[in-house]
């Protein structure tokens, strides 16, 4: 049996990934900070170690006995790294290159490295396939390609040296759903969470931008579900396990747009029927559209849409129902 460390393992995208992990037969730990995590998210049966990755003894300890890491801890938020670069750079840049130190220190030579669509800016094509050239255009996206970028560095240092070493970075575009109530996205600053919680306070949701080059003027993303992208994590660890070859980046993308005018309403209709968005101004750092081609991730990691995205909405707003 395997074990796999999860960083940011108690946080909504990666206790679903813990989760699978564990249903998939593998032995999991978990490392998290909860600076965003929750307590009632890590899976039961998962080793637990609460320490930020920029504790390098912590992490030492984390990847005791591991075969490999999947690396989502990090500062999320395209929009609010504008307003916080240092601290963006400090968690997913000086964060990543404490984890890669510590697994050349231990051994560990597999790791699944959570990237972003935000590594690509606002591309010039439909939709982007990984040979789409990056261009951030916000410091969260600019650490995540600097992530990628130390991944491909240590590769050919352990090249060089004769030592193995299997990095392989996923490319998420926008993550929403649940697979289960108790895991759900609690970020103030994603859509769906953000408008539950406007709704809860009895105040009106906002558009974030109406004069975007798009057919309804705002932003156009790619929704994926959790649960998709969390199968998409095992199937990436199980490939490294046994030697398969993989490509050094995969897109987990839908391949179809949705407007955010589109899904406010999809989830006004499902939480509160009868409410109306209004429109406010732009946010820093968002592009106006991008939507990816998934055809490597299909091929490779079993990767597909198991739900429409109007189930997705419905599950995200069940699960904030049930808390």
């Amino acid at each position: 049996m395997t074990r796999w460390l999860v960083t940011g393992g108690a946080g909504y995208i990666g206790a679903h990934v813990a989760e699978a992990l564990l249903e998939s037969g593998r032995d999991v730990t978990v490392i998290d900070n909860f600076a965003s995590g929750h307590d009632a998210f890590v899976p039961e049966g998962a080793r637990l170690v609460r320490a930020s990755i920029l504790d390098g003894s912590a992490v030492e300890d984390a990847l005791s006995a591991t075969d490999g890491v999947i690396h989502l801890a990090g500062y999320k938020y395209a929009g609010e790294s504008v307003k916080h670069p240092l601290h963006t750079y400090t968690q997913n840049v000086t964060g990543t290159v404490t984890l890669l130190a510590r697994m050349r220190d231990c051994g560990v030579e597999n790791i699944v490295f959570s990237s972003s669509a935000g590594v690509y800016g606002t591309p010039d094509v439909d939709r982007v396939t990984e040979a789409t050239p990056p261009a951030p255009e916000s410091p969260y996206g600019e650490s995540k390609l600097i992530g990628e970028w130390l991944l491909w560095n240590e590769l050919r240092r352990a090249e060089l040296s004769g030592e193995v070493f299997r990095p392989v970075a996923l490319r998420y575009f926008n993550v929403i759903g649940s697979a289960t109530g108790r895991i759900r996205d609690t970020s103030p600053h994603n859509l769906v969470p953000k408008v539950l919680a406007t709704l809860a306070e009895g105040r009106t949701p906002v558009i974030n931008g109406s004069d975007y080059p798009t057919p309804d003027g705002t932003n156009v993303r790619d929704y994926v579900h959790v649960q998709d992208v969390a199968l998409a994590h095992v199937a990436a660890a199980a490939r490294l396990e046994t030697g398969e070859p993989v490509e050094r980046v995969y897109n987990l993308g839908s391949g179809t747009g949705s407007s955010t005018r589109e899904v406010m309403e999809a989830i006004l209709a499902t939480a509160a029927p009868g409410t109306t968005a209004e429109l406010g101004p732009r946010r820093p750092g968002d592009p106006a559209s991008i939507v990816a081609d998934g055809t490597l991730a299909a091929r490779d990691l079993d990767w597909r849409m198991r739900r429409s995205l109007q189930d997705t909405i419905r599950s995200a707003v069940d699960a904030a129902r049930e808390q």
